[in-house]
């Protein structure tokens, strides 16, 4: 039987024999079984939004150089 263990970023597939043998090298290296790990879902609202909004300062307009003549 195998088990799937992830580290956040990959996910891979070892035997669960081969897993039990080497329980403190994948933790680790970070890894724990899928089964263990929750993902929250946090949904965004309209508030949250505009509080993190920043303005943005306009842009300074150059001049143009004057070009001489010769």
């Amino acid at each position: 039987m195998s088990i799937k263990l992830t580290n956040g970023k990959k996910i891979i597939t070892r035997t669960k024999e081969q897993y039990e043998a080497n329980i403190k090298t994948f933790e680790l290296r970070g890894f724990v079984p899928v089964d263990e790990v929750k993902k929250e879902i946090k949904k965004a609202t309209v508030k949250d939004i505009s509080d993190k909004v920043v303005e943005l300062k306009p842009k300074k307009k150059k001049k143009a150089k004057k070009k001489w003549k010769i």
